[in-house]
């Protein structure tokens, strides 16, 4: 069992995500960082979709009350196991009766927390996914709170010999972590300063020149009300030229609608499942989880690719994540 001493700034439990039910109005929801999300299950020995701990920001205090097995991705949140700081991007061994903290926020937003086995969380509509406006899902429908008991499933064959031979090489300290990590290659998540890569949008063509040189020439900041379900930029107004009805059509992770006022919303996990603003772009699956950690008020650039590089570049990254799969496993074992 792991105690929640202090639930931090939003905690919750996400998995993949609720799909296949859009189509009667539930969103998706799910992780906001995919990448960093898969890893942390993987570096447990989890399947790649079991529920992790989304933390954003500023994290919680956790008492666990039984041996675990437990990697954190994502933003280093700067975590420490009874008082002593602790890495990210790798397996680490907690023992029974030690407490997790985080400190001082060092770079990215959110982190993720895995434990070998998953989280023993019911589904609803086939996820463990939080939804927090519609209260499902996830613990109770809400995010974590001071004194709830997270309770982890039971260990993968894989995950039962891990734990048992870092529980021996633990020997009295309160933890163990491996010497090895997830090189950046895949942990630059939130740190480099790109431009993120969008394609054209299905109303790309009814905004004027102007507007779509903007888009790829100035900066945008995230607008401090921003949240799961969308990124409010400010910065540069988008014009359309001229006004038109549009009927509400499906929207995805990282569609960008420009509203009326001209100032544009990337939307995120927690999005709506159809939207009725013009979109004028959309965001390459790659970039999404650097997108995921960076924070309200930081600062980035568009650039325009293909349809056909977005797809070379998902391509890539799956048979990278595929690659570094069969590499932790060999470690693990």
């Amino acid at each position: 069992m792991i105690h929640v001493l202090k639930p931090g700034l939003l905690t919750t439990i996400q998995d993949f995500g609720r799909y296949g039910h859009q189509k009667h109005g539930v969103i998706a929801s799910g992780v906001m960082d995919q990448e960093a999300y898969r890893i942390a299950n993987l570096l447990v020995g989890n399947g790649q979709h079991a529920p992790v701990l989304e933390i954003t920001l500023m994290g919680p205090v956790l008492e666990f009350q039984q041996d675990a097995c437990i990697s954190i991705c994502g933003g280093d949140l700067t975590p420490m196991i009874n008082g002593e700081r602790v890495g990210t991007w790798k397996p680490l061994y907690i023992k029974q009766g030690s407490e997790l903290r985080f400190g001082k926020p060092k770079t990215g937003f959110r982190a993720y927390l895995a434990v070998a086995g998953g989280f023993n969380i019911p589904l609803t509509m086939n996820s463990a996914s939080t939804y927090i406006r519609a209260g499902i899902g996830g613990y109770h429908g809400r995010p974590v709170e001071k004194g709830d008991v997270l309770e982890p499933s039971e260990l993968s064959p894989l995950s039962n010999r891990v734990m048992e031979q870092w529980k021996a090489d633990a020997g009295d300290a309160g933890f163990h972590e491996a010497s090895w990590y997830v090189g950046h290659a895949f942990n630059h998540n939130g740190y480099t300063k790109e431009p993120i890569r969008i394609m054209p949008g299905r109303e790309y063509d009814w905004f004027d020149k102007e507007s779509q040189n903007r888009l790829t020439s100035e900066t945008f900041k995230i607008d401090s009300k921003s949240d799961r379900m969308g990124y409010r930029l400010t910065g540069c107004q988008l014009s359309a030229v001229e006004e038109r009805d549009l009927l509400s059509e499906a929207v995805a992770f990282g569609t960008i609608q420009v509203p009326a006022e001209g100032n544009p919303i990337i939307l995120l996990a927690d999005r709506q499942t159809t939207g009725g603003y013009p979109k004028i772009a959309q965001v390459a699956s790659v970039d999404l989880p650097r997108l995921a950690q960076m924070r309200p008020g930081e600062s980035f650039s568009f650039t325009m690719i293909t349809h056909e590089e977005a797809q070379r570049l998902y391509l890539q990254q799956e048979k990278d994540i595929n690659l570094l799969a069969r590499g932790i496993e060999m470690k693990l074992t």
